[in-house]
């Protein structure tokens, strides 16, 4: 029986934060906007090995600041251990900067690069001691392999403490990987020594090692470029070693009593127009490591190096571009790479849903990102429109009251009106979606403009917001509709649709048919499936409540059949009186629909009063928050305590 805290292997070495530019094909004095992300290091190489399918731990050291908070959110969000990183207050996580202008037609790379606090050279060690003091012994029992990578071999002060990682691997059987690269190249900020010699301090420690990886880029001198596997095998004659570099793609020789051992393997190669070459490297070993631990050929390995490094290069995002073995796996099936991979449909959306988190088994959200509904009420209250705010700020307080701190629970809000609620709902902790769409628009247009009256640009609008708010588009859609309204609803929604993929953000559309045609049980499925069709598959959708069981039953069929990644469905109000939804919670059937997304029918009626001045703050708050206790209450009697369980089956 296998150990469930095994892991296949350990990562120590140096990390860093980058900010890689937004604007391809600049150099960095000439980028206007830049994407925080993990940058070259252990940690990229761990989150690479992880998404690959690996169970991975990292031994790493991040400074006592937002940067080391991103480090360490991202490792975890990526499942990968880090029970080991280090947090060392005295130092500041490093950071670097990187353009996005590609490469030239020789494959140089021209990313720009700038070291941020110093934390790659050897005061990186200096944390780690020459005994290797902190470093956790616990993990060797558990790890197959460890990885040695950056800096720790650079320099004799941490041959020491090397050694405490490699003994324990030796003396259980493990297999210890080394990475060359760091020695060589410039950028990382390496001092290999006095006398310039890269391999004069790691020189001791070769021949224990089992694999050796090394790479760089053309554009800095002393890289591996000119090395041959072979000559580097030299060093040590019974460890594999592999060498890739963005232009020639892998080459790797085997060890002395391995099947082939000396003669030189290569990799299938990929073209690709490079635009994050800094992504590379990391991606490449951990595309090549991933079969190797698991005994592929060499071959096998090569290529998946070089198709690991081709995707990643060929998306501006650091080490968030990194593929998963989804993607992998695609290719292997006979799948050509283009020349463009981030914009190659079912490759973007492996990515991008295999990234996604998962969702929670149950969302129920307080929905008050209306807009034209409260002006009305305050302009027929004799209210300052300007109360709005304060308004969607007492509806934050009832929805987080209700939710006292449970996961599961979220509210809609406006920019126009909740940017203060907005905040509120992020510091409770509540799930947040916020609209795009200009209120009441039919077709389908964007809001712009400081009263949302004019035209908008979307990719705009988008980069302000924060990534952990859900882009949510109101559509009037039915079947029934002109060929030429249901042309300029589905280019609208792609927009929508592209421009969320294009910066990370996920997509909910809400369907409202029943507002311009008849309701019937297949007429919401007919729209899913019409939309799918076209090419639109959002992240959530948001859909009225339908007529009966039968009409989930067919939605949940073609959310199934179309989009097995989608995360669910939220069911709508509509402004309809408590008993009347509770009877439409009755009818949902299918797991797909993950809770509701209710406003008007909880805050209507308190908008009123309180706008009027007939009640308090407190007062407004109690009751929304009494009404939205009734919905969750009846809405988990409906679907039983066990749906928080079965519910997770029908996105499997």
């Amino acid at each position: 029986m296998s150990d469930p805290d095994a892991l296949d292997l350990v990562v120590i070495g140096p990390s860093s934060v980058a900010f890689c530019g937004q604007q391809i094909g600049c150099g960095i004095e000439e980028t206007d906007s830049f994407r925080m992300a993990v940058g070259p290091g252990a940690a990229a190489v761990a989150i690479g090995l992880a998404r690959l399918g690996l169970t991975v731990g990292v031994i790493t050291e991040v400074g006592d600041d937002p940067f080391g908070r991103f480090l360490r959110r991202c490792l975890a969000c990526e499942g990968v251990e880090a029970t080991s990183l280090r947090v060392a207050p005295e130092r500041a996580t490093t950071l670097s900067v990187h353009g996005a202008r590609g490469e030239d037609r020789s494959g140089t790379a021209l990313s720009g690069v700038c070291d941020g606090c110093g934390a790659m050279d050897g005061s990186w060690a200096d944390g780690i001691g020459a005994d290797g003091a902190w470093i956790d012994r616990l993990w060797a029992p558990r790890a197959r392999a460890v990885l040695l990578t950056g800096t720790p071999a650079a320099g004799p002060w941490s041959v020491a403490a090397l050694r405490q990682a490699i003994a324990p691997m030796r003396d259980q059987g493990g297999r210890v990987i080394l990475d060359l690269a760091s020695l060589l190249n410039p950028s990382d900020g390496v001092r290999a020594g006095p006398d310039r010699d890269p391999f004069a301090s790691a020189a001791s420690i070769l021949p224990e090692c089992d694999l050796l990886f090394a790479g760089g880029s053309p554009a800095l001198p002393g890289t591996l470029r000119s090395l041959a596997p072979r000559a580097l095998r030299s060093l040590a004659p019974r460890a594999t070693v592999a060498c890739w570099h963005a232009a020639d793609g892998c080459r790797a020789v085997a060890g002395e009593g391995a099947d082939g051992a000396g003669g030189e393997v290569r990799g299938r190669t990929f073209a690709v127009e490079r635009c994050n070459p800094s992504a590379g490297y990391a991606a490449a070993m951990a595309g090549f490591l991933r079969g190797w631990l698991r005994g592929d050929s060499l071959a096998t390995c090569a290529t998946d190096a070089n198709a690991c490094a081709a995707l990643a290069t060929s998306r501006p995002a650091g080490a968030g571009a990194s593929p998963l073995v989804a993607e992998l796996d695609t290719l292997a099936s006979g799948r050509a790479l283009p020349c463009q991979p981030r914009l190659d449909p079912i490759l973007t959306d492996l990515h991008r849903t295999g990234l996604r988190r998962q969702p929670p088994s149950r969302l129920l959200a307080l929905a008050c990102d209306h807009r034209m509904q409260l002006e009305r009420i305050a302009d027929m209250a004799g209210a300052p429109r300007a109360r709005i705010s304060d308004f969607k700020l007492l509806a934050v307080s009832a929805a987080a009251q209700v939710a006292a701190g449970r996961p599961g629970f979220g509210m809609f809000l406006d920019g126009r009106y909740g940017l203060a609620a907005l905040h509120a709902a992020a510091v409770a902790g509540l799930w947040i979606a916020r609209p795009v769409e200009r209120t009441g628009s039919r077709p389908l247009e964007f809001e712009g403009g400081a009263d949302g009256t004019a035209d908008g640009s979307l990719g705009a609008q988008l980069v302000e917001w924060p990534l952990h708010q859900v882009v949510k588009a109101l559509c009037f859609y039915h079947p029934d509709d002109s060929d030429a309204l249901k042309a300029r609803q589905l280019r609208e929604l792609l927009r929508a649709q592209d421009a969320c993929r294009r910066l990370g953000r996920d997509l909910l559309i809400e369907i409202i048919a029943g507002k311009h045609g008849a309701l019937s049980d297949g007429t919401a499925a007919g729209v899913l499936q019409t939309l799918y069709g076209e090419g639109v598959k959002p992240d959530w959708w948001k859909l009225e409540p339908q007529p009966s069981s039968r009409a989930w039953d067919r939605i949940g069929d073609v959310i199934g059949r179309s989009d097995p990644h989608c995360q669910g469905v939220l069911m709508l109000g509509l402004d309809a009186p408590l008993r009347q939804l509770e009877t439409a919670f009755a009818a949902v059937s299918t797991p797909w629909v993950r809770g509701f997304a209710i406003g008007r029918s909880i805050f209507s009626a308190p908008a009123q009063d309180w706008l009027s001045g007939a009640i308090d703050d407190e007062q407004a708050v109690a009751v929304m928050a009494e009404r939205f206790a009734e919905l969750v209450a009846h809405w988990e009697r409906c679907r039983g305590a066990s749906q928080a369980g079965g519910e997770e089956s029908g996105s499997s």
